[in-house]
């Protein structure tokens, strides 16, 4: 089985959960005996590719695979609305609007024949245009690979576009990976409908549909109205690989509690400091480290200087790698209090360090670890009684430990992929 895998980041260069998925899911792949190549923007070069081939999009001109510019935004069968469009015009004021589009486009793209994008790889303000040009690119990687592979792999909406022009142009099938949805990222007052959109669109024209849990599941069943037969949870995993017992030495003799993720609405970051205020009220010798970084970063440390725990609180930034690996050394206990979390690949992070860990019933994690402590993310009295009985009941805490190293150690990428590689063969034998 080979497969073409659309990503958007790689480790060793993180930029959340996604990268370090898509290492474990090539490594998986590879132990299953699928034979991966995975594209993305921008890559630097020293990524791992001893389970994949890895294919840079910067380094691929757009080439003339079809016969006019015309005949290939007719086989994409997308295209990229500008900002500009006017969403409210009637219906023939509007199909005027989407030819002159149809027609700029066509010019741009008869310009960008040959030529190579230079992608950031980034989450910068450019996003939708480099997405729709990565779709460009993806054709063309598609095109040129088409003897390589029996089946396209695309990663969350950001890849939807390329997988899509890939299956059209190919004929080869497609397969999704939901790892988070719009919905997770924000109420539903404040969606970004263009990525709502890529997001349906990709859903639809896929093949089959993975979600990294029932939670997701559920989400792509009844928002997307995608039909139930056609969407598989595949749990996400952890990679023991590399893993170290590190010895840190501590400067402070105080406890630590952690949390550790983007500092985002998602990821509830102010219930956990609504909690550890509540903590600090109760007992002391505990401090508590906030570590990541995000939109709701200076909203954070003004809710910390509010409640008056500024002296026992601390922001470290992001951290990736080794750094990671040292901050779980260094805890006593772990929280994810997540507001909406497709997954959560931390607490098995946290778990497989032996340390004990707090998640909310709204996390997929939640489906497959026993052995976490669980609490709904709006329930601060709750998260902040867990936390306290951790830190003051050393018996729980350790029982906690053990178990959680024990069930995190089943939580294996090579057993994911092996169900993966089911769902690639049952879309490829129906071909």
């Amino acid at each position: 089985m080979r497969v073409l895998m659309f990503g958007w980041e790689f480790p060793p260069h993180i930029a959340g959960g996604l990268a370090t998925a898509c290492e474990g899911i090539v490594k998986g792949l590879a132990y299953n005996n699928v034979k991966t190549l995975f594209v993305m923007p921008s890559a630097s070069g020293d990524e791992d590719q001893t389970a994949a081939t890895i294919l840079n999009a910067s380094d691929v001109a757009v080439n003339t695979f079809s016969n006019t510019v015309d005949e290939f935004l007719d086989k994409v069968k997308f295209i990229h609305i500008g900002t500009n469009m006017v969403p409210y015009a009637n219906p023939e004021e509007f199909k005027t609007l989407v030819e002159e589009e149809r027609k700029r486009q066509t010019k741009d793209f008869r310009i960008a024949y040959g030529q190579k994008f230079k992608f950031s790889g980034k989450y910068g303000s450019n996003l939708m245009e480099e997405v729709a040009r990565y779709a460009m690119v993806g054709g063309t990687i598609a095109m040129e690979h088409k003897d390589e592979f029996d089946i396209i792999h695309a990663h969350d909406w950001l890849t939807y576009l390329a997988g899509i022009a890939a299956k059209e142009l190919t004929g080869k099938p497609l397969v999704v990976h939901v790892h988070a949805t719009s919905y997770d990222r924000g109420d539903e007052n404040h969606i970004d409908t263009r990525v709502l959109a890529i997001e349906t669109r990709g859903m639809l024209a896929a093949d089959k549909v993975v979600t990294v849990s029932d939670l997701t599941r559920n989400i792509v069943i009844n928002k997307y109205h995608i039909d139930p037969a056609k969407v598989v949870t595949v749990h996400n995993a952890v990679d023991f690989s590399g893993r170290e017992n590190l010895s840190i030495e501590r400067g402070v003799k105080d406890k630590v509690v952690t949390f550790l993720g983007r500092i985002t609405f998602q990821k509830g970051p102010e219930y956990f400091i609504e909690a550890a205020a509540k903590v600090l009220k109760r007992t002391k010798g505990v401090r508590f480290v906030m570590a990541g970084s995000g939109d709701m970063m200076n909203r954070c440390i003004r809710h910390v200087a509010r409640l008056g725990i500024s002296d026992k609180f601390h922001f470290t930034g992001f951290l990736r790698g080794m750094d990671v690996q040292k901050m779980f050394a260094l805890s006593d206990v772990y929280i994810m209090p997540s507001v909406s979390e497709p997954f959560g690949i931390s607490p098995l992070e946290a778990m497989r360090s032996n340390v004990p860990s707090i998640i909310s019933y709204q996390s997929g994690a939640a489906e497959v670890l026993k052995y976490a402590l669980k609490v709904d993310f709006w329930d601060v009295d709750a998260i902040a009684d867990d936390i306290y009985a951790l830190l003051k009941y050393p018996a729980l805490a350790e029982f906690a430990a053990k178990e959680g190293l024990d069930e995190v150690n089943e939580l294996k990428w090579n057993n994911a992929t092996a169900k993966l590689k089911k769902v690639y063969e049952s879309v490829v034998g129906e071909i």
